[in-house]
């Protein structure tokens, strides 16, 4: 069975969805163990830039990998 385009956009933001908070939370904890001190504004911003990323990343995987899958 394929999976639509829609489908697939679905799945990557439910799943940068989930990655976002897990980032931020992280970052958060993390940061300061290394000596970064950022806003939690800051530490938003970051991971909304990291979020557009892993978007882009996840999509076009899952469409690299569902055309191979019809080869």
């Amino acid at each position: 069975m394929t999976q639509s385009r829609r489908m697939s956009l679905i799945e990557a933001i439910t799943n940068v969805a989930v990655g976002y908070a897990l980032a931020v939370a992280t970052q958060i904890i993390v940061f300061p163990w290394f000596g970064l001190h950022a806003s939690l504004g800051d530490n938003l911003a970051l991971g909304a830039v990291f979020v557009g990323i892993s978007l882009l990343r996840s999509y076009a995987l899952r469409r690299l990998f569902e055309r191979w899958t019809h080869l």
